[in-house]
């Protein structure tokens, strides 16, 4: 496990401890959600030395709020993590998602392991969309689970 903490202008973004994540998971009151965190925690025990490719990382303001979450989805043999992130609706259209996305992929793009993050987002949710394309990310011609897939790369 890692103690990583970024901080920007007005986040303080964290890759959570096994314990915050427990707490984080009993807190939850949608099922896919809860489902989708447990299986971070599950890949954060079955790797514990890549925590951070499979923890739910924290978004707070700098005020201790927390604003919302974001993850990578392990981190692949060819250097590729997936990313994905959201911000609770009450603090949406202020820009923190942009900000959140764009330091942890700076630090993501950093390590000598990674080569390249993706992201994929619905077809319809313009305001995703705005997110990756602010952060640098580019369509890749590819479509996942949920919608168009977008790349950015360390080179």
């Amino acid at each position: 496990m890692t103690d990583i903490i970024i901080e920007t202008e007005r986040l303080i973004i964290y890759a959570a401890s096994r314990e915050e994540m427990i707490k984080f998971i009993e807190s939850q009151t949608v099922d896919v959600l809860k489902l989708a965190y447990e299986e971070m925690l599950n890949g954060c025990l079955n790797n514990p030395d890549q925590w951070e490719w499979y923890a739910i990382w924290m978004i707070e303001l700098k005020n201790g709020t927390h604003i919302g979450e974001l993850c990578f989805k392990g981190l692949d043999s060819n250097g590729t993590a997936e990313i994905g992130y959201g911000i609770s609706e009450k603090y949406r259209n202020n820009g923190y998602a942009t900000e959140a996305v764009k330091a942890v992929l700076k630090w993501a793009l950093n390590n000598s392991n990674v080569s390249a993050v993706e992201a994929e987002t619905d077809f319809n949710n313009a305001a995703s969309k705005r997110v990756l394309e602010k952060c640098g990310f580019i369509l890749n011609g590819k479509i996942g689970e949920e919608g168009p897939r977008y790349t950015i790369s360390r080179y």
